[in-house]
């Protein structure tokens, strides 16, 4: 009998069909967000306030008719301030950014933060890890070398470090023993923040009904009602095949953004593509070695 949520057990086609639908949700939030802001329907700030506002109140509600009280008692507000900064840097960096570019760079910076911090907490890698890691470091800096089609550096690095701002997001909420109602009081502390980051920003402000429309949708539906459909999959999962089956998520988003903003997938971003992607599954491929503190 295989152990259960391990790497050998059988999905449920109820836990496949919840991992599958919140990957979609992940990567239409880009798709999305690059949606309205390459047609210049919304600015870069009022579209994260929207997205935080919306996905708080969606939160709210759904998570009070599932378990009571909407809110823990507990404000993180490191959680908080790694949230919003995640949604600014990420909406600022769409507005050049291609779609699948810009999932790449978030992905990857998501995934080696999340590396880096098993490093810290004395986590020995074994040769395949190490050697994964080399690869997609390798590919990061390979897709923002200079050249014809390398993406602008500024843009760029907005997206590096909305992935690192999510990966700490990640990482503190790792021992939460309710999720669901954590998220919905970190958007709601982080939306007030987003509000002063449009005021200050006042004159650049700007929003068509479209541009609104794709805002609450990104906001209610694949951040909102996608992290909930991401939770109930969760259980069914192990960590190896949640973080696995993110590596999905920016090729899904390159080809919603081919599809329907009709944007071009250059040779660059496919070998960036197989190299970040292909090492971070090598790092995935085999559970890390017991660190010094376990072997006391």
């Amino acid at each position: 009998m295989s152990t259960p949520h391990g790497l050998g057990s059988t999905l449920s086609l109820r836990t496949l069909a919840l991992a599958v639908a919140s990957m979609l949700a992940f990567a239409a939030n880009s798709v999305l967000c690059r949606l309205a802001l390459h047609d210049h329907a919304i600015d870069p700030f009022s579209f994260g306030m929207i997205r935080l506002a919306s996905g708080a109140v969606t939160l709210f509600l759904i998570q009070k008719l599932r378990d009571g009280p909407a809110l823990p008692l507990r404000s993180d507000w490191p959680a908080a301030l790694a949230l919003f900064a995640y949604v600014a840097f990420f909406s600022f960096a769409y507005l050049v950014l291609s779609t699948g570019t810009g999932a790449l760079i978030l992905f990857g910076a998501v995934q080696l933060t999340m590396l880096g911090a098993g490093l810290r907490n004395g986590e020995r890698p074994g040769r395949l890890a190490i050697a994964g890691m080399l690869l997609a470091i390798a590919g990061l800096v390979y897709l923002l070398s200079p050249g014809i089609t390398a993406p602008p550096l500024l843009p760029a690095a907005c997206m590096a470090a909305a992935g690192i701002a999510w990966g700490i997001y990640s990482l503190r909420g790792q021992k939460i023993a309710n999720p669901l109602a954590a998220t919905a009081r970190n958007f709601a502390l982080a939306a007030p923040l987003s509000v002063a980051a449009v005021l200050l920003t006042a004159g650049q402000a700007h929003a068509s009904t479209k541009g609104v429309a794709l805002a609450l949708t990104s906001g209610m539906l694949t951040s909102g009602i996608g992290y909930v459909i991401w939770y109930a999959a969760l259980p069914g999962l192990s960590a190896m095949r949640a973080a696995t089956m993110q590596l999905s998520v920016p090729l899904i988003a390159a080809l919603g953004g081919l599809l329907l903003i009709e944007e071009a997938i250059t040779l660059r971003l496919a070998i960036a593509a197989i190299s970040i992607l292909g090492g971070i599954a090598l790092v995935l491929a085999r559970p890390p070695a017991k660190s010094q503190q376990d072997l006391r």
